[in-house]
């Protein structure tokens, strides 16, 4: 099998599309998540985004990207709701729904739900305003604590988690949540969606002692096909 090698000159050169196809699939698989929000007139929104990263547990903060904003009337939504309201919503994207997930990426005019446009069901939980996404098995509230300013002019939020909700029986024993029995999505580049395939999991390395394969791992199940 031949590799390829693209030096500076040939990535600068390449056609804009398949470039960025190019960056964002290379960095590798990355977590399906829908950020919910709520408009200025209390519209419940939410948009896909695939950036989300734990930045620390104590105390437990998550970041994602957003892209360079723009004024709400072009496009912004859910940068402007947050930041104006403080808070949204993390949720796991499912392979049983996928589809409509990826369709909140549509440019919808503000004002509009893509809860209601793509058929998914706002979710209010812990006196939050932000909805959640009722279908999603992993949903999590958030509060904005500060805005971070990248040299492409995206913005990388960081909030703190808020609370967090999933099913009882995705929770292990030591305190970890099961995303694959959770049948969440994936994302590759732009639009590649893939469900998990477990490996395992594996005890905690130590230069002295051989790794050891946790028996309460278990691989998923196939994902359903779309309705």
């Amino acid at each position: 099998m031949k590799d390829l090698t693209f030096d500076w000159e040939a990535l600068s050169g390449m056609e804009r599309n398949r470039r960025a196809q190019l960056v964002n699939s290379i960095s590798g698989v990355k977590p399906a998540n829908l950020l919910g929000t709520e408009g200025p007139d209390g519209t419940p929104n939410c948009a896909i985004i695939s950036s989300v990263v734990h930045l620390g547990s104590d105390p437990a903060l998550l970041g994602h990207v957003m892209r360079p904003p723009v004024a709400r009337e072009r496009g912004s939504h859910s940068y402007h709701n947050l930041k104006e309201t403080g808070q949204y919503t993390l949720n796991h994207v499912s392979t049983a729904w996928y589809q409509r997930a990826h369709q909140t990426s549509a440019r919808y005019p503000d004002g509009t739900s893509e809860f209601e446009a793509v058929g998914l069901t706002p979710l209010f939980r812990c006196g939050f305003d932000a909805p959640a996404v009722a279908e999603s098995p992993v949903r999590m509230g958030l509060e904005f604590q500060e805005e971070l300013a990248l040299p492409n002019g995206c913005k990388f939020i960081i909030g703190a988690l808020r609370w967090v909700e999933f099913a009882e029986e995705l929770w292990a024993e030591d305190g970890a949540v099961d995303l694959a029995r959770a049948e969440v999505a994936a994302i590759t580049g732009l639009d590649g969606y893939h469900g998990l395939r477990p490996i395992a999991r594996l005890s905690y390395a130590k230069p002295d002692q051989p790794l050891a394969e946790s028996p309460d791992f278990q691989r998923a199940p196939t994902a359903p096909k779309q309705p």
